[in-house]
């Protein structure tokens, strides 16, 4: 798709919190507002003319590397959020994002995500095959506190679940989709946490691609003074995810 006549470099979308986006205290899923991110980030990269569609003329695909989500308040069915985005960097196979959720003007969550280029032929990472200078670029404009980082993980936490992909897990790309990761480490956590709305921030790696019918093992650990929980996700000897959450 050719750069929309509306295209700006800052994105701004409405959504409106349906029922089947909610826990049943009739907050948003944590699983669904990384999906409602997501689906603005897709919007903006339509507009600029960087879509899927478009890259998929040279087989590549935007793949989310890290994501870091900070959040003050969820939203509740029947709201409508506004989610603003913007570039903070875009070079070459790489690029960071940042995405602000708002309630009645009020921000709400702040996500910072770093992307990379990848050729869903040969399954690599490579350098973007389309124009991008088009998109101004904020690196100043932070949406979060605190930047993406590399999750430490402890490779002698048990094991607490094994699991087999199923082609639901599997997104466009033929690989699991990143909200699948969050969903089953999320599936372990207390679901009293959960509907308390106690996740603080949280923040995921995404090292290595699962594909249908891979075997994969969840591991989990808590910090000493339980202000964190780590989880980790491993193919053989090989972690392909990493997700630490933090309680208010």
């Amino acid at each position: 798709m050719p750069i929309s006549p509306n295209f700006t470099s800052v994105l701004s979308k409405d959504w409106e919190i349906n029922f089947t986006q909610c826990t049943p205290n009739g907050f948003l899923k944590y699983t669904d507002l990384c999906n409602i991110l997501q689906l603005t980030a897709a919007a903006h990269s339509e507009v600029g003319g960087i879509s899927f569609f478009d890259m998929q003329e040279f087989h590549q695909a935007w793949v989310l590397s890290r994501m870091r989500v900070e959040i003050t308040a969820l939203p509740k069915w029947q709201d409508v959020v506004t989610v603003k985005t913007w570039i903070n960097s875009l070079e070459n196979s790489r690029s960071v994002r940042a995405l602000e959720m708002y309630v009645n003007g009020k921000k709400i969550v702040g996500c910072e995500t770093y992307w990379a280029v990848f050729n869903t032929q040969v399954r690599r990472p490579e350098a973007l095959a389309l124009p991008y200078e088009h998109f101004e670029l904020f690196p100043e404009n932070r949406a979060t506190n605190e930047g993406f980082s590399k999750i430490n993980i402890n490779h002698d936490k048990g094991a607490i679940f094994e699991k087999i992909v199923y082609l639901s897990d599997l997104d466009i790309v033929n690989h699991v989709n990143n909200v699948k990761y969050l969903e089953w480490c999320l599936d372990h956590v207390d679901e009293k946490r959960i509907l308390k709305q106690e996740v603080k921030s949280f923040e995921m790696n995404f090292m290595k691609e699962l594909s249908l019918k891979d075997n994969v093992v969840i591991h989990e650990s808590e910090d000493d003074d339980h202000t964190s929980a780590t989880f980790s996700i491993t193919k053989g000897e090989k972690t392909c995810f990493a997700l630490e959450l933090h309680w208010k």
